[in-house]
């Protein structure tokens, strides 16, 4: 059966979406008994908006889990397939994450799963990425702007590093995540968002930013 290759496709898109949407936000939050993740902050389920809870560990536990998610998605559609499927597995995560099922195909931005996915697909890109990131974001104070500038690079880096394929593939991604970051967009284009180390926003600003809103930080 897995010897077709449509059904080896169907089969990594799946798995791959099934892992990421995996909301480790949600479910780290709810284990500790803090609130309900979408009621603070910017109302997203990622790394970010756990960090407003004031638990520094979740935060880092929940970025992990959105990285690693993406990445054993990529593993498994391997193993399944070889490249091609692996392939479709980090799409299937990365689509995943954005649009969970569990919740309302409401989900995060994709910033780590991003680099979760690149990490099994092609770990140098992964490192590049983040190494754009964190000059960007040494430079602006920006996070948004760091992982905004870093996903508009990379698909251009791969294509130059011979790996077209994947090139194409992170360039649907990358126009994703920026989709996913709008709010952050309209923010920067006004002067208005929040920077690296900013204060935190009252827990009511999600009202007013919306779910994918919310500054300081909320990328992941």
């Amino acid at each position: 059966m897995l010897t077709s290759p449509y059904v080896v496709t169907i089969l990594a898109l799946v798995i791959g979406y099934l892992f990421g949407s995996i909301p480790f936000g949600m479910i780290l939050t709810r284990l500790a008994g803090t609130q309900d993740l979408r009621s603070i902050g910017s109302g997203n389920i990622g790394a970010t908006n756990v960090l407003r809870t004031g638990r520094k560990g979740l935060a880092a536990a929940t970025l992990l889990g959105d990285m690693l998610k993406g990445t054993v998605a990529v593993l498994i559609g391997g193993w399944l397939g070889g490249p091609s499927a692996a392939m479709v597995a980090a799409l299937g995560a990365f689509l995943g994450h954005l649009f969970p099922v569990w919740l309302g195909f409401k989900g995060g931005k994709g910033v780590a799963t991003y680099i979760g996915v690149l990490l099994g697909l092609f770990w140098p890109g992964a490192l590049a990425f983040c190494a754009v990131w964190l000059v960007v974001a040494w430079l602006t104070r920006y996070s948004s702007a760091a992982a905004l500038i870093a996903s508009a690079v990379t698909p251009p880096l791969l294509w130059l590093d011979g790996h077209t394929s994947l090139a194409l593939l992170f360039a649907l991604l990358s126009v994703l995540l920026w989709f996913m970051h709008r709010a952050n967009l309209a923010r920067l284009r006004t002067g208005t968002e929040g920077k690296i180390g900013a204060k935190t926003p009252p827990a009511n600003e999600s009202a007013m930013a919306g779910h994918n809103g919310g500054p300081p930080l909320g990328n992941t």
